[in-house]
């Protein structure tokens, strides 16, 4: 039967059976509030600079997405026909980086603005679609037209085209239709779409949690169908996601997204293991779950401007896992206890040596917290002075919260009035320090640590972000050279 269903499968003769439009409808600025002032004044020079070379060159993506739903791009990505070793003739103030699909980052002061080359279709998009056969994208480095481009993009909202030249939008997939209707759809077919990239699936769920959208039924259909995919996504690109995801002030909401298209089945499996034993309709009800309501808090926190990192984050998904190993514990081997239970989840999340062993002192020392006897100041002191103490502590609040824990409670307010002096925080994500949160509002207070938040040093180090940026700033800091890129400019 499958033999059969494969044989009579559609297959693609072009690009243009992928495109709505494969002439590209343009909408020009009567119909559209996008202008060219809107755009910043590096990326609109580097766009000038090609056309001045006989290139195209449009904004693409993200910028021009988030420009339409009247909310301010973090940054301006630029897209070019000129390939890589072409811009960087044009541009001494540039570097091409990436190994899975090359790139081009021009640096500016403080900043960096992103130049790809349009790519072109895989091979296996003009082939019958076959069930079991890998899709996966290892190398993805064959450049070609507009056109294409925008077919192989992720969603059609992320496909559209600025032209500076007369604030005109081009597109080829109906991403604009998609805005105003407020619905994020895959472009072409979304069982192959998965399978080339799984982190799509992940990254759909972001999207219309972050800009109100709906995900269609065919793209939410296929996500549900696709979810074990997710095992072959590279371990660098889904921390570099879940990072991104603590740092949007609506974590909950995110992973509750997460539960209800059944991608927690797959994702951190073994953290949400016993809820979802535990509760039949553990998607519908995610923030009614332990795990929920901590993650809820853990925004709230951050929207009162508090500073929360991301081992914090990962300690409260670990924290059941963690609490059932101490359970099981004997003979009094609690560090051993909790290693032998995380350490499943830590392989396949590919978390660092350090951060595996800040999470485990993290939870080791959680009882340490039950000790308030003023006796015992000195060695309250130096429990202070641990570096693991603010995130363990963190951690203790949150989940005495979460479980309504009045002695718990009690416990943690002493802990926390008797803090003369706070932490210096290198890492943490500032509920609203110096930038805005993802989804683009502004924050609060300044991050007194910015440079080591932004760029490399100090614990919140995302080495896998693009630019290096911090959630919310318009433009990218200056990167340490990724070796793999993902649908970087297809828009975060």
């Amino acid at each position: 039967m499958k033999f059969l269903s494969n044989l009579f499968k559609k297959k693609i003769g072009s690009v243009d059976d992928i495109l709505i439009y494969p002439e590209g409808r343009r909408f020009y600025r009567d119909s559209h509030p996008i202008r060219k002032t809107m755009i910043d004044e590096d990326a609109v020079k580097i766009i000038h600079r090609l056309h001045k070379f006989g290139y195209k060159a449009y904004i693409v993506g993200g910028g021009v997405r988030d420009l339409l739903l009247g909310r301010k791009p973090k940054d301006f990505d630029v897209v070019t026909n000129a390939t890589p070793n072409q811009i960087k003739k044009i541009f001494n103030n540039c570097r091409i980086i990436g190994r899975r699909f090359k790139i081009v980052h021009i640096l500016f002061k403080g900043k960096v603005i992103e130049v790809s080359t349009f790519r072109s279709l895989p091979e296996h998009r003009f082939e019958k679609h076959v069930e079991d056969q890998d899709y996966l994208i290892k190398r993805d480095n064959k450049f070609g037209t507009p056109q294409e481009d925008a077919a192989r993009r992720d969603f059609t909202i992320n496909a559209l085209y600025y032209d500076i030249r007369n604030d005109s939008i081009v597109d080829y997939v109906g991403g604009y239709e998609d805005i105003q209707s407020r619905q994020l759809r895959v472009i072409g077919n979304p069982d192959i779409s998965f399978r080339e990239d799984p982190v799509r699936m992940l990254r759909a769920v972001k999207f219309a949690v972050l800009l109100g959208l709906k995900i269609d039924k065919g793209t939410s259909k296929s996500i549900k169908k696709n979810v074990h995919e997710l095992e072959k996504a590279s371990s660098s690109r889904m921390l570099e996601e879940y990072n991104k995801i603590f740092r949007t002030w609506r974590t909950s909401l995110i992973f509750q997204g997460m539960a209800q298209n059944s991608l927690l089945e797959v994702l951190l499996k073994e953290a949400f293991e016993r809820e979802r034993k535990k509760n039949p309709d553990f998607g519908e009800k995610f923030l009614e779950t332990r795990v929920g309501k901590r993650l809820a808090i853990a925004d709230k926190l951050l929207s009162e401007r508090e500073e929360l990192t991301p081992q914090i984050f990962y300690a409260l998904l670990f924290s059941d896992l963690a609490e059932e190993s101490l359970t099981k514990k004997s003979g009094g081997h609690l560090v051993a206890s909790l290693k032998l239970a995380l350490e499943p989840i830590f392989q396949r999340l590919g978390t660092p040596k350090k951060d595996k062993e800040r999470l485990i002192k993290v939870f080791a020392s959680q009882e340490r917290f039950t000790h308030i006897e003023d006796d015992k100041a000195s060695q309250n002191n130096f429990f202070r002075k641990k570096d693991f103490f603010y995130d363990a502590f963190y951690v203790y609040k949150i989940n005495a919260i979460a479980d309504n824990n009045d002695k718990a409670l009690q416990s943690a307010f002493f802990w926390e009035i008797s803090l003369r002096k706070r932490p210096v925080l290198p890492n943490s994500i500032g509920g609203g320090g110096g930038g805005r949160r993802e989804g683009g509002q502004q924050g609060g207070r300044p991050n007194r640590n910015r440079k080591e938040r932004e760029g490399g040093g100090g614990r919140f180090k995302d080495r896998n972000r693009k630019g290096g940026r911090q959630n919310g700033e318009q433009s990218k800091q200056q990167p340490e050279a990724s070796s793999e890129n993902s649908d970087y400019n297809e828009s975060d």
